[in-house]
Parts: structure tokens; sequence; C-alpha cells
């Protein structure tokens, strides 16, 4: 009986130290396959460092003026007995916006006018008589002086017609209605805003230290957010000869079409000045760069025997413009760059370029939903 149980035990014994064996190859043939497995090459997407010219350019914020712009305004007083215009509405130089009342002067008109005949035919027969030496010289003055009267009077009434017949004194456009018909206008009272809109100034101020760079001519370029992103362009016009003392700057004005009049008065305008000298930088997409503390750096795309694995490159930045990146020092031209993603990548790793859905990266991008 023993010896059965021995038998048993050690068939047992057995059986367990072959299953350890298997399992032990097993598993040592895995652990080999795991050291010789390579994970296949990441698909990146790659731009080269290119040498490109950038144009240099001085910004600044600007606010918007009308080429004319006032408030019209009555001249003298009296009542409005006629209004003669649409509120917003474009008018021509010389259009009659507003008419006072102007009974008594037409009457008073009318009055002077005879005065004026009377007094015309008194000084011309006055003349003829003086000829004869029938009337003496001071008669002769007499009658010219009020003659002379006679024609100023009327040439006064006039004008008062005239400043109580208000008119457009440009071309532009309205306003809202500030009167009504029948309202007793005060002398100096509002009536309308009137505003040239096309073409419209752009006022801006650089520091003291630009002046030696800008002069009139130099184009600009213009964008509000009113516009929904679109840039107008147009050039400077005029420069401040004084430096302002408390800030240093240095007010300019630039000139700008505005055909359609969308640009108002009032409103606010980032303003870039475009210098003609242009400056040669190494340009990368902005979103190969992996910023961090300590440096940032970029993924170089390098060939190897076996394929392309990633070179990571620190590098000094420059200035930023559109989609793109200025890089100082750490590249050469013509190095590819991964241009997205970055930072899930690691030095060393396998990879393969794939640009089919690549960003088009530009140095003026426009979002459609801007």
């Amino acid at each position: 009986m023993n010896k059965k149980v021995y038998l048993s035990v050690l068939g047992v014994l057995l059986l367990l130290s072959a299953l350890g064996g298997i399992k032990f190859l097993q598993i040592n043939r895995m652990i080999a396959q795991g050291k010789e497995f390579a994970p296949p090459p990441t698909v990146v997407t790659a731009a080269p460092a290119r040498a490109i010219e950038w144009e240099q350019r001085l910004t600044a914020v600007g606010s918007l003026e009308a080429v004319q712009g006032v408030t019209v305004t009555a001249e003298l007083s009296g009542k409005v007995v006629q209004i003669a215009f649409e509120p917003g509405a474009h008018v021509e130089a010389g259009d009659l916006l507003v008419q006072q009342d102007i009974s008594s002067e037409r009457a008073q008109l009318r009055a002077d006018e005879a005065a004026l005949a009377l007094r015309k035919a008194n000084y011309e027969r006055a003349r003829e008589l003086l000829a004869q030496k029938v009337v003496t010289q001071a008669a002769f003055d007499q009658a010219l002086a009020e003659y002379k009267q006679a024609q100023a009077a009327i040439e006064n009434i006039k004008s008062i017609i005239a400043k109580k017949t208000i008119r457009a004194p440009f071309s532009g456009r309205l306003g809202i209605r500030l009167v009504n018909l029948g309202q007793i206008l005060d002398a100096g009272e509002p009536i309308v805003s009137l505003q040239a809109l096309d073409p419209i100034f752009v006022n801006f101020s650089l520091p003291q230290d630009r002046l030696t760079r800008i002069q009139p001519g130099l184009p600009v370029r213009i964008a509000t957010d009113a516009l929904s992103g679109e840039v107008i362009e147009g050039q400077i016009t005029a420069i401040n000869p004084q430096v302002e003392a408390a800030t240093r700057n240095i007010r300019i004005q630039a000139t700008v079409a505005n055909h359609e009049e969308r640009l108002r008065p009032g409103m606010f305008a980032t303003v870039e000045v475009i210098l003609p000298d242009a400056r040669p930088v190494l340009a990368i997409p902005a979103t190969a760069v992996l910023y961090a503390p300590y440096s940032d750096s970029v993924f170089v795309v390098v060939s190897k025997d076996d394929g392309l694995i990633l070179r990571q490159q620190f590098v000094t930045l420059g200035e930023k413009r559109g989609d793109f990146i200025a890089v100082a020092s750490g590249l050469e031209v013509g190095e590819t760059v991964v241009s997205t993603g970055v930072f899930k990548l690691r030095n060393g790793m396998p990879v393969t370029v794939d640009n089919t859905l690549a960003p088009d990266f530009k140095l003026t991008p426009r979002p459609d939903n801007a």
C-alpha cells in the first residue's frame, strides 16, 4: 500500500514538473518575441523649414474719423416751416435741408426793392442834372449814398433769407433728425449730423522712435470687427509735425476708401503700416513647436537605413505671423519638421510622413467662421 502511494505522489510530481517546463519554455519564447517586436512607425505630417521674406510692419490702434463732419445748426432763430430731408439719406452740397419762416423777410425784400428802384432813379436824375450844372455836387453825393444804402439793405435781407434757408454745406450722409415741423429754433440749435464717409480718415499714434521709418504715401491695412475679418488698404496722408509731450507719440493720419460706407466715424480699428524693406526669416508652422518652460523644441525628421526617425531639436523662436513662426536659431533651411501633433512624439521614434490631411498653413489665415 505504501508503495502505491509513493508511486502516485511521484507521478504527480513528474506531471507538475513537465507542465512547469512547458510553461517556462512558452514564457521564454514570448519574452524573446517581445524583444524582437518593433512597433509600426507613427504617421505624422511634416513641413520643411523655408527661408522667406516677411514684410516689415508697424502696428497700432486707431479710430475712424470723417474727412468732413459737422452737426448742421441754425444760424438765426426762426420757425421751421419745411423739413426737406430724410434721416440717413445721402445729400449733395447745396441741397435744401430745413426752411425757416421767411415771410416777413420776403415782404421786407419787396419793400427794399421798391426803395432801390426809387433811389436808383433819383441817382440817375441827379447825375444828369449835375452834368448840366443844375444841382450841386452835394445833392448828387446825397443821391448816390441813398442809392448805395438801398442796395445794401437788399443784400442784408437776402443774407437773412439765405441763413434761414439751411442747406447742406458738402456732400455726405445725414444722421438722425433732431428738429420737428413747427419748432422754433434758436441760433446754434442742432438740426442733423452730416458726415462725408468716402473716403474716411484713420487716426493713430506711433512711438517717436518710429518717426524715421514712416513717411506720407506708405501703404496701411485697416481691420475692424465690423468687417468680419476683411482688410481694407489705404495710405498715410499726413504726419503731425509735433510729438505729444505726455506720451512721446506722434499722431499719424491715413486715408482709406469707403465706397460702401461700411466704415463709420468713431469706430475702433487696428492699423498696420507696411514698411518698404522686407526681412528674411526661417519660417515653420507654429503648430510644429513643442513649448516647454525650459526650452522650446521641434521634431526633425531624419533618414536612417531602416526608415525615418525623429530627432528632438531645441530652437530659439522669433516673431509669429499667421500660421507661421520664425526660427532664430536651431534649424537649417530645408530641414523637415513634424507640423502637427508634436505633444505625443518622443525623440528617436520611427515615423512615416503622410501630408494628405495636413492643414493649409497661411500667413494671413481667414477662417470661414471668423
